[in-house]
């Protein structure tokens, strides 16, 4: 659920900085995606048939996301600390990197993220 709000809140800023943003999207809908294939694993029974130890590769599953989704925290966290910034430097105008809705839109995703 929480991989759901992030993937929209950082999609919904536009996007300003792909290199650090475009890791936290690929964290929030990797996450989701292996999300759903572990929830589809225990709802159609595919747990009893597999022999696997669960209890060790949900530790492990839930520990790398963990490792992942802190990552893209501090990454979200930077770009919405260069939020004054301007988007170009040799320009007159004064268009900063993220606008007062994307800045506040970054914030939650930041949140979310953590």
């Amino acid at each position: 659920l929480f991989g759901t709000i992030v993937w929209i809140l950082v999609a919904s800023t536009g996007v300003p900085l792909p290199v650090l943003q475009g890791w936290v999207m690929f964290v929030a809908v990797t996450a989701w995606f292996l999300s759903m294939v572990f929830l589809s694993v225990f709802l159609f029974g595919y747990a009893n048939r597999i022999a696997v130890n669960w209890n060790q590769a949900d530790f492990i599953f839930h520990g790398a996301t963990f490792v992942f989704y802190f990552g893209a925290f501090l990454l979200q966290a930077a770009t919405t600390s260069l939020h004054h910034f301007p988007r170009k430097f040799n320009s007159t105008t004064q268009e900063t990197i993220l606008s007062g809705r994307e800045y506040n839109i970054s914030i939650a995703a930041s949140v979310g993220a953590l």
